[in-house]
């Protein structure tokens, strides 16, 4: 994985952590993933994007990561919103408006029922 994917990757799964405002599993989630990617700075870099301005945080990391992910198989950008799914089950819970955000991004990518079908089964 690229850092640019790094950055995308965690962008995204720090984004829908913050959706709902983050956490201390989340956190902790978060940096472990950091960590096992080597991705650190990533980590940084992603939380501060959202930073820059929680109120529109969600449309900018959705058109960043629709710029940033195009070249990404369908495949590839099906798993990382399987795997941000799974981070959330890792805490023990997907609230609604994490779920819609996935979703949203999902039917951007082409992948709503692909993912719908995965997390079904």
């Amino acid at each position: 994985m690229s850092s640019e994917e790094k950055k995308s990757f965690l962008l995204l799964k720090s984004m829908i952590f913050h959706y709902h405002g983050l956490d201390e599993d989340e956190v902790q989630i978060l940096e472990r993933t950091a960590k096992e990617l080597g991705a650190i700075e990533e980590l940084k870099w992603a939380n501060d994007f959202i930073a820059e301005d929680y109120s529109t945080a969600f449309d900018r990391a959705r058109a960043y990561l629709n710029e940033h992910l195009e070249h990404l198989e369908k495949s590839e950008k099906l798993s990382y919103l399987d795997q941000v799914w799974q981070a959330n089950y890792q805490k023990g819970y997907i609230t609604e408006m994490e779920a819609t955000a996935m979703l949203k991004l999902a039917k951007d990518w082409d992948v709503e029922a692909e993912l719908i079908s995965k997390v079904r089964s």
